[in-house]
This record gives structure tokens, sequence and C-alpha cells, in this order.
């Protein structure tokens, strides 16, 4: 229980851990991360300056051992050879000696030492009697130039110098300097003997390598400049290459972009270089007909919009002669058989479809055309829906229910227009409804005002949905439609909520019906939310569906309407 509790609260430290990590280096690493994902020369630079940063540092490290190794094995050979002199000296005074009494054997430890001093490059002496030998009442005491040195005398410097033969014994040590700052150095053990049955003793000699410990510092001070010097201009040349490099890419990525916004006279200018330039070549070949394409689709676009404005406007003189025609056979329908009079009827009533898509037509071209003119009043659109719904109530075997939850404020609305879109909706809904009720909700906010219209019929696939508020398509081309209809009135209705600013979207399972939203800005709100989602409450909601607040923010469009008719 107390390693499963130890181990708990390791989780919990380590997850505390990386929530702090998170949370702190976000703010700082984002930008850099995001920048990192989207920049290819960012990533060249920076891969580029890390890799010749670790070669410098490798390189600087090895040279800067190898130098250092060089210098203190160079300073410890001189230290060696003045150590080694300085014994033979020292030595060549005690063999020359005949001393015998106490005064004496003191005067030659002194000789001992002024030759040592004479001879050696280093003041740091130490004389001791070698421990282990019989007392003798006249040895002379032991005798140094620093205690640093007798502090810096260990144990086993001391037992080399009586378990082996070697003449010379030494170690590293820390060595005050003349300023008393202490520094690397060597200590060098070796044996001297006395004279008169004295006995032997050590010496030895302490050499401070604080001047090749600034040698080094020097070298290192240098080597880090030259880095830091070599690496700066390492960095500079990456980053005049990589922009000599990215340079054609940066003027390929403009050129398409400008190209992408509309300008049609966006160039890739010619690069000096002949893989680039066969880019900029095929780029431009590739705009010029690009070009001639978008006039050539241009050109049909207009001459399709005109020929559709004048076919509708020139139908209508022979439909009001139809018209009159069919007003004067249907006077005397009473004096005709039944099937005149019902041939009658049919007249009229394809006379009113063909009005009505002739209508339709031209309503079309002129949004193609974008010679679109509001007439807004103040609306409300609790009224207009429930006039809608009586005009249509009488024709539909399905129950209509305006449920008013919010809207009741006025909106500055073309009502002509708006009372097409729930005329439209409504009218399919009850179509498609299979007898089931239909519902039209009606809510608003601050910034929108929102109608839904529900069904519970048939329904639609998800392709289907998105051809919804294509021009002339049907779900269902055999079906028989009770309301008539042109194939138009969606994809008018689409149109009618995009110059309003608003947008009209749709929602359909098949078997669970379907769900349109109209949603209109209020004045000139620059952003809004729909207050009325897009997927029913009363059905579960799925991965393929587009949402479910039905909430979303995005520029008018009736601004972006302005700007291209303009």
């Amino acid at each position: 229980m107390t390693a499963l509790h130890g181990r708990s609260r390791l989780a919990l430290r380590r997850r505390r851990l990386r929530l702090w990590w998170l949370r702190f280096s976000q703010p700082v690493l984002g930008p850099f991360r995001a920048r990192w994902r989207s920049s290819l020369r960012l990533r060249t630079m920076t891969i580029t300056a890390a890799i010749t940063a670790v070669m410098i540092f490798v390189a600087g490290v090895f040279i800067l051992t190898s130098v250092g190794d060089d210098l203190y094995s160079s300073r410890r050979d001189q230290a060696l050879a003045d150590s080694a002199r300085a014994t033979l000296a020292a030595q060549s005074v005690l063999d020359s000696s005949n001393a015998t009494d106490r005064a004496r054997l003191t005067t030659l430890v002194d000789s001992v030492r002024r030759a040592v001093l004479d001879t050696s490059s280093s003041s740091m002496i130490y004389l001791r009697r070698q421990p282990g030998q019989v007392d003798v009442s006249d040895a002379p005491v032991d005798s140094n130039t620093s205690q640093a040195l007798v502090d810096a005398v260990t144990e086993e410097l001391s037992a080399s110098l009586t378990d082996t033969d070697a003449p010379q014994h030494w170690q590293p040590v820390s060595l005050p300097n003349e300023t008393g700052v202490s520094g690397p150095g060597i200590a060098v053990g070796s044996t001297l003997s006395f004279p008169s049955g004295v006995g032997n003793y050590d010496l030895f000699i302490g050499y401070n390598f604080s001047d090749t410990e600034e040698s080094l510092n020097a070298i290192q001070r240098t080597l880090l400049i030259t880095t830091i010097g070599l690496l700066a201009l390492i960095i500079s040349l990456v980053w005049v290459i990589s922009r000599s490099v990215f340079r054609p890419i940066r003027a390929a990525a403009d050129a398409s972009h400008r190209l992408a916004a509309g300008d049609s006279r966006a160039r890739m200018p010619l690069q000096n270089d002949e893989h680039f330039d066969v880019l900029s070549g095929n780029f431009n070949n590739m705009a010029e007909t690009l070009q001639a394409r978008i006039t050539e689709l241009d050109e049909l676009s207009d001459m399709q919009q005109r020929f559709v404005s004048d076919v509708s406007h020139e139908l209508r003189t022979p439909l009001t002669t139809i018209r009159l025609a069919s007003e004067v056979l249907r006077g005397q329908q009473e004096a005709m058989d039944p099937s005149q009079g019902r041939a009658v009827e049919v007249l009229g009533t394809q006379i009113d479809r063909f009005e009505t898509l002739l209508g339709d037509l031209l309503e079309i071209s002129r949004y193609d055309a974008g010679r679109i003119t509001l007439e807004t009043e103040p609306t409300n659109l609790v009224a207009l829906a429930r006039d809608v719904i009586d005009g249509i109530q009488p024709l539909s075997k399905s129950m209509i229910e305006l449920r008013p939850i919010g809207g009741y404020g006025t909106v500055d609305v073309d009502a002509r227009r708006i009372r097409r879109i729930i005329s439209n909706l409504v009218g399919n809904a009850a179509e498609h409804g299979e007898g089931r009720p239909v519902v039209v909700t009606i809510d608003s906010n601050a910034a929108a005002v929102a109608v839904t219209v529900r069904d519970w019929g048939v329904g639609l696939k998800t392709e289907d949905i998105e051809r919804v508020f294509d021009r002339f398509w049907r779900a269902d081309p055999a079906r028989k439609r009770t309301f008539g209809g042109t194939g138009l009135g969606l994809a008018i209705a689409r149109e009618d909520a995009a110059v309003h600013g608003g947008l009209l979207e749709a929602w359909s399972r098949p078997g669970e019906g379907a769900n349109f939203r109209l949603t209109l800005p209020r004045g000139d709100a620059s952003a809004f939310v729909s207050p009325l989602p897009l997927i029913p409450d009363d059905v579960s909601v799925e991965e393929t569906d587009p949402g479910t607040t039905g909430g979303w923010l995005r520029r008018p469009f009736r601004r972006v309407w302005k700007e291209r008719s303009q």
C-alpha cells in the first residue's frame, strides 16, 4: 500500500511538473514553434547554425584539451627536470661535507637549502627527516619555506619515497602564487642522504602552475571569441545564401497570391537561373492561359446573363397575349363541354407556372448582374411569418405551427424578399413533410434574428444537402408537387439572405426530416451568432453534422456584396 501511494504521488508530481512546463513555456515557445512549422527558411538557418555550433564546439573542446594537455605536460617535465637538478646539487653539497656535530649539521642544512634555491626555479622547499628511522640526537630539525607546501604533501607521496626506488615522485596539488592566490601545481619529492649516520631526508619542492593556467585561459578566451565571430559569420553567410535561394520561392508565392486574389496581371519575374527561369516561364504561361480562360468564361457568363434576361423580357409579350387569350376562353368555359373546360383550366395553371418561372429567371439574372436594390423597412418577422403560414396552410396537408420565442422587435429588411424566403422554406417543408407537422420557430438576440423551419418528412442525404441550394436541382424530380415550383426557389432564397448580410443553412437526415435556418443580422453588426441551433434538439448529434450550436462568427455578406457590385 505504501509503495502504491508513493507511485501515485510521484505520478501526480510529474503531472504537475508537466502542466507547469506547458503553462510557462507556451507563451515563450508557442510563437517560435508556430514560426518553425511555417518557415522553411527559419528551419534551414536554425539547423545549419546548430550543426555549425556543435562542430565548432567539438573542435574547440578538442583543441583546448590538446593544448591544455601539452602545456601541462611541458610544464610538468620542466618542473621534474628542475627538481632533479636541485636534488643533485643538494646531494653534492651533502657528499662533500664531513659534518658530525649538531651545529655543523645545522649549517649543512642551510647550505643544502641555499643550493636548492640557487639551482631551482621554485622558492617553496620542504626538507624533513624521513619517518621510520632510528632517532639521532644530532639530526637537524625539519625546515620549510612555505607552510602551504607542508600542508599539500600527502601520505601517499611520503609513502612512495620509502616504498619505491624511483629517484623522483610527484603529485598534483594546489599551491599559492606570488599574490597568495591558490592555483594548480605539483609537489615533487626526492630523497637526500645525510653524512655521519644522520640518515635520509625527504626533499619536497613545490611548483605553481598559475602561469600555465593563465596561458590556457587566454587561449580559451581567444578560442571563444573566435568561435563567436566564426558562428556569427556563418549565420550571416547562411542568412545571405538562404535569402538568395528563397528569393525565387518568395517571388513565386507572391505572384501566386496576387493571382489567387484576382490580379490577372500578376507574373513571376525571371531569376537568372535556368531551373527557376523554367519555373517562371511555366508559371507565366499558366497565368496567361488562366487569364484567357477567365476572360472567356466572363464573356460566356455575360452572354448567358444577357440571354436569360433578354429571353425573359422577350417572353413577357407573348405570355401576356396567351394569358389574355386564356382569360377569354375562361370566360366561355360554361358553354364548353367538360373536357374542353378542363383543358382551359390546365392552360391557366401552366401559364401561371410559366410566369413564375420567368419571374425567377429575371431575379436570378439581376443577382448575377449585381443589380439588386434593397427596399428596407422596419419589419416584424413574427407577423410576416404568420401571414405566410396563413396563406399556405389551406393548401397543405401538414399542420404548420408557429413558435415565436423571440423576434417580436422590428428589423430593417426588404420585406418582400424575406417573405419570399420564408414562403419557399415553409412550402418546401409542407411539400416534403409527408403530412407530418411543420414547425416554424423564431428567436433573436442582441445581434441577430433567426427563423427555422423544421419538418419530419423523408429528409435528404448528406451529399444532397450540399446541392440543395443549386439552381434547378431537385432531390426527387419525379415527385408530385403540390405547390408547383421552378427549381430556383432555394437558390434565390440564399441570394436574398446573402444580400441582407445573413445566411441560409440546411440540415437534414434521411427518415428524420430537415431543418432550414435563416439568420439575419441586426443593423450593421460586424459579427453575430445565430440564436437558434441548426441541428434540432430532438435528434442525436453525429460526426457528419455541421455543428451542434449553430453559432458562427463571420463578416456580413452584405458588405462583401457591396464591394463586389462596385
